[in-house]
């Protein structure tokens, strides 16, 4: 008779035995048949090896560790969540944020420095009014994020208090770029000393609000200009910026918070390389990071294979309304969720947290104004989009400090496995195929089988 999940904690404590491992658990996603990250009847190990196709997990070969898995909190996220009453709001973010039961944990939130393109209007940290400049910051104030995204976060971090922050900027204040417009320009040479110094004040502003900021990149999507905000940014002038000005300012002022190059697409991994290969550059960053509107993710083990010991992040992901979770599931998954840890990435950030019905707010002159969030909040009903059940897969189990490990990758059966700092395995897979595949998991001596419908996504964790 096949114990249930529950009574196994009481009988190995009987048995004298401590923090026990739990049962093998498998979570289904598969849109086919209506399945949405829902627990299955337990799978269970034996020592039985079939003629199936066999993923195997090997604990002795390991690669990166992960620092975990999430979304953008815009400012237009956290307008929607504030218009929820205080008892809906509690309840959708303790599902977000929280691991036990059903909640999906994320561990990992990018937050735009000022406005992103999902705001009602774009704005800095420090506007003047024409023809002033500041050089010393002595106005620089987090303004209106004060209003909205503060608050959201201080909520979310009393669910998740080691929740990791990322903070990505999208155009620095207008006054400093040659067009003197919040849309596209460059960066004043005479400014970039200015400029990092805004960094250094929005660090040190959220950290006397409680918010340690685990890393910045220098600039969302530098070969962009045409979103509103943004700016563009040459990889030689990002190189000159970050080598002898942001990190220098940095180290004076005893900032330990990542500098992060690049954040735009997979497309031109020689941007990164173009900073990293000036040692004087290099010495100031962490790593880079990568989204997937072009190229392809293989482009990431790219840059590590020529800057083995500097990071990989993957940071945005965006999927348009209305969304369609078979596609958006298969794609998602097979890039972001698997490939991007094969390929070395950290993390794996979705774009963005929370939509409106109408997808508003976004900027006028290049605001998205197709973005779709993990869900959609209206009033206080919501609904869970594509983009909640591709991150739920990871974020629930792959925890952050888990590290990477070694599995095969069968005909059809596109998988990425993890082991977590407690000793649990998580191994996440895709069936890439366009039939239902019969295939079994073997790590040392167990054995499992499992079924996975075409295009199903299954997480174990164990």
């Amino acid at each position: 008779m096949k114990l249930k999940k529950l009574n196994y904690l009481p009988l190995l404590l009987l048995l004298g035995c401590e923090d026990p491992k739990p049962p093998l658990s498998f979570w289904l996603t598969d849109p086919a048949q209506n399945i949405l990250f829902v627990e299955q009847d337990d799978p269970s190990f034996s020592e039985q090896i079939e003629a199936l196709p066999t993923i195997q997990i090997n604990e002795d070969i390991g690669y990166q560790e992960m620092d975990g898995f999430g979304f953008t909190l815009s400012q237009g996220s956290a307008l929607h969540l504030l218009g929820m009453s205080k008892e809906a709001r509690k309840a959708i973010l303790e599902e977000l944020f929280g691991r036990d039961g059903k909640n999906i944990g994320i561990s990992y939130l990018r937050l735009s420095i000022a406005a992103s393109d999902l705001n009602e209007y774009p704005f800095s940290y420090h506007d003047l009014a024409e023809g002033e400049t500041d050089p010393e910051m002595s106005r620089f104030d987090l303004g209106p994020d004060r209003e909205d995204v503060l608050p959201i976060l201080k909520q979310i971090m009393s669910i998740n208090p080691d929740i990791k922050l990322m903070g990505s900027p999208w155009s620095p204040p207008a006054w400093m770029k040659d067009n003197k417009d919040t849309r596209g320009g460059k960066l004043l040479p005479e400014n970039y000393d200015a400029y990092a110094l805004y960094f250094v004040k929005y660090i040190e502003q959220m950290a006397e609000e409680g918010f340690v900021i685990d890393a910045i990149t220098v600039q969302n999507e530098p070969l962009h200009p045409g979103n509103n905000p943004s700016l563009l940014m040459e990889a030689e002038e990002q190189r000159e910026f970050i080598k002898s000005h942001l990190g220098p300012e940095f180290e004076k002022n005893g900032i330990k918070t990542k500098i992060i190059v690049y954040d735009h697409n997979a497309d031109r991994p020689d941007y990164p390389i173009t900073i990293l290969d000036d040692p004087e550059a290099k010495k100031y960053v962490d790593g880079s990071a990568f989204h997937l509107y072009g190229g392809s993710i293989e482009a990431l083990s790219e840059v590590h294979k020529a800057h083995p010991d500097k990071n990989i992040y993957f940071t945005e992901q965006w999927i348009g309304s209305p969304g369609n979770l078979p596609e958006d599931l298969v794609w998602h998954t097979k890039n972001l969720i698997i490939g991007a840890p094969r390929n070395w990435a950290r993390t794996v950030l979705e774009w963005n947290l929370t939509s409106a019905p109408d997808l508003k707010p976004f900027t006028d002159r290049g605001g998205c104004s197709l973005c779709l969030g993990a869900i959609t909040i209206d009033g206080d009903s919501v609904i869970r989009n594509p983009a909640y059940y591709i991150i739920a897969h990871a974020s629930k189990f792959v925890l952050p400090g888990s590290l990477r490990i070694d599995s095969n990758e069968p005909e059809g059966l596109a998988n990425v496995a993890f082991r977590n700092t407690d000793g649990t395995l998580v191994l996440i897979v895709l069936n890439t195929s366009k039939s239902a595949m019969d295939f079994q998991i073997q790590q040392g001596e167990k054995i499992s089988k499992i079924n996975l419908g075409a295009g199903a996504v299954g997480t174990l964790y164990w």
